[in-house]
C-alpha cells in the first residue's frame, strides 16, 4: 500500500492562514488537519476531508496530495 502526503501546511501558509483557521475555514476538527499536516505519510486519508480542504483552498484534490512511497 502506498503513502499519502497531504500539503495542509503549504497552502495554508500561501494563505496566510493558520491551522486552526484552516480547521474553522472547512469544518474539518483540528486534530485531524493537525496530523495531516504533520505526518511525512499517510495510508489513510478522510475522502470527505479531502473535498473540505479542496473546497476551502479553492484547488483540485489532485493538488492536496503526493504520493511518497508507492
Amino acid at each position: 500500500m502506498g503513502l499519502i502526503r497531504l500539503r495542509v501546511k503549504e497552502f495554508a501558509a500561501e494563505k496566510g492562514w493558520t491551522i486552526k483557521e484552516v480547521s474553522e475555514r472547512s469544518g474539518v476538527v483540528y486534530s485531524t488537519l493537525r496530523t495531516y499536516a504533520r505526518s511525512p505519510g499517510l495510508a489513510t486519508v478522510d475522502v470527505a476531508a479531502l473535498h473540505k480542504l479542496a473546497r476551502t483552498f479553492d484547488w483540485p484534490i489532485e493538488e492536496l496530495y503526493e504520493i511518497v512511497q508507492e
